[in-house]
C-alpha cells in the first residue's frame, strides 16, 4: 500500500498555484501589446524611418507571417519538448525582437526584429498545454479563458498606449516597455512553473516545409513590394521574382507531399468544405487587412488636405473601437454560425463589408464615418472567419480537427498581411511626386478595392451553395 501511495504521489502533476497562472496571464497581456503597437504608429515609424507605404506594410506584416508558419509548429515543440522549456526559448526569441526593434536605426533591422517577435504567438498554444497538463478540467478552461482574455486585452492596452510612448519618449519605447515586461515575466514563468515532461512522439517536425512556406511568403511580400514601389521595375525583374515565388511555392508543395508528418496536410484541401472555408477565409480577412492598413493611413493625413491630421495617440483611440468590436466578434461568430450557419453568416458579414467600403470610398470627410466602417468591418471579418473556423470544425472528422483548424488560422493570418500589403502597394501608386503623399484618389481606390476582394465572397458563397446541392 505504500508503494503504491508513493507512485501515485509521483505520476501526479504539479499544480499550477495562483502566482503561476497570473504570471502567465501578465506574460500574454505583454505580448498582446508588443503585437499591437505598430498599427497606431505606422503612419509615425514610415515618417520617421523615410519610408513608403508599402514598406511600412511589411512592419506589421513580417510579425504575420512569422506567426502563420508558427502556429503549427509550436505545439508539436511543447508536446515534444515540453510546454515550459519550449515557451521560455521561445520568449527569448520574442525578447531578442522586441529588443533589436527598440534599437532599430533603419527599416531592415526593425523588419528583422518584428520576425523574431512573430514566434509569440506560439505563446498562446504552449501556455494551454501547461494549464491542461498541471490543472483540473474545470481550472484549465478558466485559466485558458484567462490567458485569451489577457491577450486581447494587450492588444487593446498596446494600442492605446502606444501613441503616449512614441510622442512622450520616442517610438523605440513601445517596442522597449513590452519587451521589458515580457523578460520580467518569463524568468517569473521559469522560477515558478513546474516542469511538465515531454510526450514521446514517432511524428517528426516538418522544418523544410516550415523554412520553404516562410521563404515563399516573404518572397512574395517582398517581390510585391519591390513590383509595385517607385518607378516599378523591369519586366525581366518581375519574371525572375515571380519565378523565384513559384519554385519556392512549388518546392513547399513537394516537401509536404511527401514528408511523414508535414507541417501542412494538403489532402485537407481536396475537401470540399475544407477549400470553400480557406477561400473565403483568404478573401474576406484579405479585404479587412486592406482595411487595418488604410484607416491609420488616413486619419495621420494633414488635415491642410484631406486628411485629419491624427497623432498616434488620437490613431490609436480611433481604432480602439474596431479593436473591441473584433473581439466582441470572435464569441459572437460561433454562436452565429450553431444559429443561422456558416454560409448565411458570410453571406452577412461580405454584404455588410462590401457596403461599407463602396461607401467609404465616398464619405470619408469626418473621423466618425472612418470609425464606423471599421467597427463594422471588425466585426464582420470577425464573426465570418470565426464562424467558418466553428462551421468546419463541425464537417470534418474530429481527427482532423486540428489540421484543419491549424491551416484556417494561418489563411486568416496570410489573408491581413497580403490585405495590407496591397493596400500599401495601392498608396505608393498614388503618391504625389511632389510630395510623396498619396493622392486621395488612392484611398478611394483602395477602398473600392477592398469591397470589390469582400463582394468575391459572394461568388465563392455561390459557387459552396452548388457544391452542396450538388
Amino acid at each position: 500500500m505504500k508503494t503504491t501511495s508513493v507512485s501515485e504521489a509521483v505520476a501526479s502533476p504539479v499544480r499550477l498555484g495562483r502566482l503561476s497562472i497570473g504570471a502567465l496571464g501578465i506574460l500574454a497581456l505583454a505580448l498582446g501589446a508588443l503585437q499591437s503597437v505598430v498599427e497606431p504608429a505606422l503612419p509615425l515609424l514610415q515618417r520617421e524611418l523615410g519610408v513608403s507605404p508599402a514598406e511600412g506594410a511589411l512592419i506589421g506584416n513580417a510579425l504575420l507571417i512569422t506567426g502563420a508558419v508558427i502556429t503549427p509548429v509550436a505545439g508539436k515543440l511543447g508536446d515534444r519538448y515540453g510546454g515550459k522549456r519550449v515557451l521560455v526559448r521561445l520568449m527569448a526569441v520574442v525578447s531578442a525582437g522586441g529588443l533589436m526593434a527598440s534599437l532599430a536605426p533603419n527599416l531592415p533591422v526593425l523588419l528583422l526584429g518584428q520576425v523574431l517577435q512573430g514566434v509569440m504567438v506560439g505563446a498562446l498554444p504552449l501556455s494551454f498545454i501547461l494549464v491542461r497538463k498541471h490543472l483540473t478540467t474545470g481550472q484549465s478552461h478558466a485559466a485558458i479563458g484567462l490567458v485569451v482574455a489577457l491577450f486581447t486585452g494587450g492588444s487593446m492596452v498596446g494600442m492605446l498606449f502606444a501613441g503616449p510612448i512614441a510622442e512622450g519618449l520616442s517610438w523605440q519605447w513601445m517596442f522597449a516597455l513590452p519587451t521589458i515586461a515580457i523578460i520580467a515575466m518569463t524568468l517569473v514563468v521559469a522560477r515558478l512553473m513546474p516542469h511538465d515532461p515531454p510526450v514521446r512522439s514517432d511524428d517528426g517536425i516538418d522544418w523544410p516545409g516550415t523554412v520553404l512556406l516562410s521563404g515563399t511568403l516573404l518572397a512574395f511580400m517582398l517581390g510585391l513590394v519591390t513590383v509595385t514601389g517607385d518607378g516599378g521595375v523591369p519586366p525581366l525583374a518581375v519574371g525572375a521574382i515571380a519565378m523565384v515565388v513559384a519554385g519556392l511555392a512549388t518546392g513547399w508543395v513537394v516537401v509536404e507531399r511527401r514528408a511523414a508528418s508535414p507541417m501542412v496536410d494538403l489532402r485537407m484541401l481536396a475537401k470540399p468544405a475544407m477549400w470553400n472555408a480557406c477561400v473565403l477565409t483568404f478573401v474576406i480577412t484579405a479585404s479587412s487587412g486592406m482595411v487595418l492598413f488604410l484607416l491609420p493611413q488616413l486619419f495621420a493625413v494633414s488635415a491642410d488636405g484631406y486628411g485629419f491630421g491624427a497623432g498616434t495617440t488620437d490613431i490609436g483611440l480611433f481604432l480602439l473601437p474596431g479593436a473591441i468590436a473584433g473581439a466582441v466578434s470572435d464569441s459572437v461568430g460561433g454562436l452565429a454560425a450553431r444559429r443561422f450557419g456558416a454560409r448565411a453568416v458570410v453571406l452577412v458579414g461580405t454584404v455588410v463589408t462590401a457596403a461599407t467600403m463602396l461607401a467609404l470610398a465616398s464619405l470619408h470627410t469626418a473621423e466618425w464615418q472612418l470609425v464606423l466602417a471599421k467597427v463594422l468591418t471588425a466585426f464582420a471579418a470577425g464573426v465570418g472567419t470565426t464562424a467558418l473556423l466553428a462551421g468546419t470544425a463541425t464537417a470534418i472528422e474530429t481527427k482532423d480537427i486540428g489540421i484543419a483548424t491549424s491551416l484556417l488560422v494561418v489563411t486568416r493570418v496570410i489573408g491581413v498581411a497580403v490585405g495590407a500589403q496591397i493596400a500599401g502597394a495601392i498608396l505608393d501608386a498614388g503618391a504625389e511626386p511632389t510630395t510623396g503623399r498619396p493622392a486621395e484618389s488612392a484611398f478611394v481606390t483602395g477602398f473600392a478595392v477592398a469591397g470589390f476582394v469582400a463582394a468575391l465572397s459572394l461568388l465563392v458563397v455561390r459557387i459552396w451553395k452548388k457544391g452542396v446541392q450538388a
